[in-house]
């Protein structure tokens, strides 16, 4: 999406009529992908994330393999059809440090000691994109691997807080993440309140910082509560 002189704020209110703390509606559901050990889909508004696990299972080829531990590994993908404009199929730059980053951000939550030489894949799919894909990639992720039963710490919640038109706000759409004056990336293990992503873009004031990382942090506790509903929605039916 291109850089636009439009205002992004507009007789108090953003272009979607959202007030500056509030979040797009989410949408989350697991079990959509039959092959899969665990699988979830997450919407933040137009934003939609796929994703898919599978393992722990033996890694090879066995020179990959650590001994003490398994490792977990993470694609992310935009598909051809997410944007106005078609992306171009296969791994570029941008894809290859948001699965890191994404990888970075799961990690910390998964009892990977306890599966040695082995490995859990992560697929994250942006089925669709309007802002704020990683954030909404990391959320589905979360919940693929919850629901797979990979042994958790705890979930992993994610949003994305910044600044436009001078005001600060939270998860931003597509047409502010272009054209906003910071935008912040964070995630977050909301019960133990560990972060384990931080990402700016951007000027922010120390004083704006600390505001946004708040807000950010009431927003993962928002979204665990979301996360949590569905879980258990799904342990229901299965134990009917």
């Amino acid at each position: 999406m291109a850089k636009t002189d439009e205002k992004l704020i507009v007789n108090g209110k953003r272009l979607d009529g959202r007030a500056f703390d509030e979040m797009r509606p989410i949408e989350m559901e697991t079990s959509i992908i039959g092959r899969a050990d665990g699988s979830a889909r997450v919407a933040f508004g137009k934003t939609e994330a796929m994703a898919s696990t599978y393992g722990p299972r033996k890694l090879y080829p066995r020179f990959l393999q650590e001994s003490s531990t398994g490792i977990l590994r993470c694609r992310y993908n935009m598909a051809p059809f997410s944007t106005e404009d078609r992306v171009r199929p296969g791994r570029n730059r941008r894809s290859i440090e948001l699965s890191k980053v994404i990888r970075l951000a799961l990690e910390s939550s998964t009892f990977l000691d306890d599966f040695p030489k082995t490995v859990v894949d992560v697929f994250i799919e942006i089925t669709q994109a309007d802002g704020s894909t990683r954030v909404t990639g990391i959320n589905a992720a979360s919940l693929a691997l919850a629901s797979s039963g990979v042994p958790m710490r705890d979930l992993i919640t994610a949003c994305s807080v910044g600044k436009i038109d001078g005001k600060l706000v939270s998860d931003l759409n597509g047409i502010e993440d272009n054209n906003s004056e910071a935008d912040v990336a964070f995630a977050m293990l909301p019960t133990k309140e560990i972060i384990t992503l931080l990402q700016m873009d951007g000027i922010l004031t120390k004083d704006e910082l600390f505001s946004l990382l708040e807000n950010a942090r009431e927003n993962c506790k928002k979204i665990y509560e979301t996360q949590r509903k569905v879980l258990k929605e799904r342990y229901k039916r299965e134990l009917k």
